[in-house]
């Protein structure tokens, strides 16, 4: 694990560029173990967490191998021995549950551990059981395993229990190779999903959105996909615009996929921020549109609504904790309320360390006050992706010498990001522990 040297209260300028999305690259991934022949992804993030994703494919049998710097090439022969699943990377990553789909296309029975991933409490996967039960899969949990299996798969309509990203994800998986017609009601159609779904069209799936049901009709298999690019994260957009406000410079963040940033935009120009949006272009895939955005150093005044989560269309759930550094800087209180995981905004008071004001009131809510003059520390990264992101951009933030120590949850979703920023005048020495 590196540790981070950071130099803080360096104004930042010039052009970032949004990578591409983690949480769409491990789904897509995932889906490859449902279809046989040669897949190629495109625009694939050299992140921590597709790299556990792979060592499990491996693991399964599929053959894998980088082409170029940000290219895939995935074979699936169709010999799939989920006996030999790589258990310590995927205890590593909760993504490894859309196995439970992928493999149901190959095994009426077979097992899985339970996975691992950020710590952010108990987090329910009663959304991915109820949904595939429907469809005639049974998902049994011993202490440490998850056994799936079934007789026979059925098309069915039925309301997802949760609008859950990954239960949704996992569902679809199911139900393209399910015979019969699948109707879900109050599925997320968020960006991840949707990726997935437009992947899965390429290789023959025959599925529909209309607003917040997905409608699929089952086929026989799946084609292989000769090359799909993966969208570009508009998690990763928004931690650079967090950036830019909570330093207060002047950066533009090229490639973001503006309809699931539309809310978080409008929340800063409440709040006074200023920027500018370039015209629309499309993304690689053809399905998302894209824009520029330019962040300009403004005063910040708090909101005098809470901030919380929704799901898509609403602000998004890993969007939330990016917004603590900037209320940081905001003139006034702003109630900062993360409903969805149990212990995930306990993570947000460690930006007290770094002369942030923060009042927890319980695992669920903070409150944020400013504007404050943030300070150096060392500090240790938290076992979350987003809380840890939160703490580098204040320590950019804060003038003078900072220490982040075991930095694997940033690299778990961020590619070289130590480079990149120093690229548009961030000061980070990157130190191998």
């Amino acid at each position: 694990m590196a540790n981070l040297i950071i130099n803080g209260g360096r104004k930042l300028h010039g052009t970032l560029r949004t990578n591409s999305a983690k949480n769409s690259a491990v789904a897509i991934l995932c889906a490859t173990a449902m279809i046989k022949g040669k897949t190629t992804l495109s625009e694939v993030p050299r992140i921590e967490e597709v790299n556990r994703i792979i060592e499990i494919l491996v693991s399964l049998g599929l053959k894998i191998r980088w082409s170029a710097k940000h290219k895939l090439e995935i074979i699936n022969n169709g010999h799939l021995l989920p006996q030999k699943i790589n258990r310590e990377s995927f205890l590593q990553t909760r993504s490894a549950l859309l196995l439970m789909a992928a493999l149901s296309a190959s095994f009426k029975k077979f097992s899985l551990p339970k996975s691992g991933g950020c710590k952010l409490g108990k987090r329910t996967v009663s959304p991915y059981i109820l949904a595939l039960n429907y469809l005639g899969i049974k998902v049994k949990q011993s202490l440490n395993t998850y056994t799936i299996s079934y007789e026979k798969k059925r098309g069915v309509e039925f309301t997802m229990y949760e609008q859950s990203d990954t239960g949704t994800e996992n569902t679809i998986m199911a139900a393209v190779l399910t015979p019969g017609k699948t109707i879900m009601h109050l599925a997320s159609t968020n960006y991840m999903v949707q990726d997935l779904i437009v992947f899965l069209q390429r290789a023959g799936a025959k599925i529909k959105m209309d607003d917040g049901t997905i409608i699929i009709n089952g086929v026989k298999k799946l084609q292989a996909v000769k090359d799909y690019p993966i969208m570009p994260d508009p998690i990763e957009s928004m931690a650079f615009i967090s950036l830019a406000v909570t330093t207060k410079s002047h950066l533009k963040i090229t490639r973001c996929p503006i309809d699931f940033l539309r809310l978080e935009l409008e929340k800063l120009k409440v709040m006074g921020q200023k920027f500018n949006i370039s015209h629309l272009h499309i993304s690689q895939n053809k399905h998302f549109k894209l824009v520029d955005i330019e962040i300009f150093p403004s005063q910040l005044r708090a909101l005098d609504d809470k901030l919380h989560p929704q799901t898509y269309p609403g602000l998004n759930i890993d969007n939330l904790p990016l917004f603590v550094p900037i209320l940081t800087q905001a003139k006034g209180a702003t109630l900062v309320h993360d409903w969805i995981y149990e212990n995930r905004a306990i993570y947000y008071t460690e930006l007290s360390h770094l002369g942030a004001d923060i009042m927890l009131h319980d695992a669920h809510r903070v409150t944020v006050t400013g504007p404050t003059k943030l300070k150096p520390n060392n500090m240790i990264c938290p076992p979350a992706l987003r809380p840890s992101i939160n703490i580098l951009i204040a320590m950019l933030a804060a003038s003078g010498k900072s220490i982040l120590k075991n930095s694997y949850a940033i690299d778990r979703g961020y590619e070289n990001l130590a480079a990149r920023l120093n690229k548009v005048g961030a000061h980070i020495e990157v130190q191998e522990s």
